[in-house]
């Protein structure tokens, strides 16, 4: 079971990203899934994840919403839990993608998402083994702190730990300093938390990249355990564009490479994380080893690469690793602790 945001994502392929006031041509466009339950779930659905997939959320009474409900049930994705949100109209984002880097910048509109609350996540009647909540930071009602010092989310998680779920979340990258205020209340009942290098910084203070924005996979490793010791249940999974870092509550560490891609086969790194995230939680519920599911991971990830949309080109599990004999991984040696 996914819960979280669901957004359109209208992605425009531009030359290069201007400065305001300046124009530059949109070379294409597309619509596609987006937000972290939407792209979740049909990453699993994609890399042909052997169980059964459900989605938690709210989207418009519109066209975007019937959209969203339709392709769930097209991947078999069980879509009785996202309700449409009468007076709302469905998440979208415009996302502006460079063509020669993948680098992306996003415009987004919060629409139903924004209204996603407590009540909206009923766990007494599913048989889900896996529950993942995100992005947290992007869910209004569900950011909203309580007079207790919680978060809403918060309450979602713990539920769902005392419902007997296997618990899991992400949060967005969002420039503001809110992490260390909202997050921390979720972090003991989350088992697997996924962080990008930047998110990682800003939860724990620690500089997690070079003035030339390499990672610093020391301090990532320092990162990735003080967010453990802030009560993350199992394992925390530090990810960024060469590789992931992974230290489980056990003081096991993990360092693996993303895959060696060709620049010319790049098309865009939209739902990279997501994709990511996807091909990680199908090892997990797969009772693999952890280092199974990262390579499974950064494979996901690394074929979702191959098309400007979120999850478009990501591959059936076994085909994704088949990319490594194909592509190899990324030079280690720079990376290590």
């Amino acid at each position: 079971m996914v819960g979280g945001n669901w957004i359109i994502d209208q992605v425009k392929m531009i030359e290069n990203y201007p400065e305001q006031e300046k124009l530059v041509s949109i070379i294409a466009e597309y619509n596609s899934n987006g937000g972290s339950a939407y792209n979740l779930l049909k990453g699993l659905a994609k890399l042909q994840a052997g169980f059964p997939l459900s989605g938690v959320g709210l989207v418009g009474e519109d066209e975007r919403g019937t959209d969203i409900i339709t392709e769930c049930e097209n991947l078999g994705i069980d879509a009785a839990g996202i309700k449409r949100k009468a007076g709302a109209f469905t998440s979208y984002t415009d996302v502006m993608t460079v063509k020669s880097t993948g680098k992306r910048t996003f415009f987004y509109q919060r629409g139903a998402n924004a209204e996603l609350d407590v009540p909206d996540f009923e766990f007494n009647n599913s048989n889900a083994k896996h529950f993942h909540l995100g992005y947290l930071l992007l869910l209004d009602r569900l950011d909203l702190m309580e007079t207790d010092g919680s978060s809403r989310a918060s309450k979602v998680l713990k539920n769902a730990k005392e419902s007997g779920f296997i618990t899991s979340a992400d949060l967005v990258s969002e420039n503001s300093d809110r992490f260390k205020t909202i997050i921390p209340s979720s972090l003991p009942f989350i088992d697997y938390l996924f962080v990008n290098e930047y998110e990682a910084e800003k939860l724990t203070g620690i500089k997690t990249t070079s003035h030339l924005g390499e990672p610093l996979i020391y301090n990532c490793f320092r990162a990735a355990s003080n967010i453990i010791e802030m009560g993350v249940n199992r394992w925390v999974i530090l990810h960024f564009p060469d590789g992931v870092v992974a230290v489980s509550q056990l003081g096991e560490e993990i360092f693996q490479p993303s895959l060696q891609l060709p620049v010319n086969t790049i098309e865009g790194a939209v739902g990279a994380g997501d994709a990511f995230a996807a091909g990680v939680l199908m090892g997990v519920h797969d009772n693999m080893e952890m280092e199974k599911c990262l390579e499974l991971g950064v494979c996901a990830a690394a074929s979702s690469l191959f098309a400007p949309t979120s999850s478009d080109s990501i591959l059936p599990a076994q085909e994704c690793f088949l990319l490594r004999n194909q592509f190899g991984y990324k030079p280690s040696r720079q990376f290590k602790k």
